[in-house]
């Protein structure tokens, strides 16, 4: 039978797999996060000025409530406007 190394395939063979999410807060033990590191929070908002959903970025739920948190004071300071129209 064939061995492993000999079997050539057609299609890269990681395509199906999905990667797995992991909160960037705990990984890199960041406790505070600042709302007015505006470059930041705009990783967690899309075009619109919404924010992403934990499915998407991967948070846990503490750190989420935080990032909203966080993104609702800097709107009201008015560092990120409320609506918009392709912020990115």
């Amino acid at each position: 039978m064939a061995s492993r190394e000999d079997i050539k395939f057609l299609s890269n063979p990681k395509i199906g797999q999905k990667r797995k999410k992991y909160c960037r807060f705990r990984r890199y033990g960041i406790k505070y996060i600042d709302y007015k590191d505006v470059d930041f929070l705009m990783n967690f908002i899309n075009e619109q000025g919404k924010l992403l959903p934990r499915r998407i970025t991967g948070n846990s739920m503490k750190y989420q409530r935080k990032v909203a948190t966080a993104v609702k004071r800097c709107r009201f300071m008015g560092f990120l406007p409320y609506v918009a129209d392709l912020m990115k």
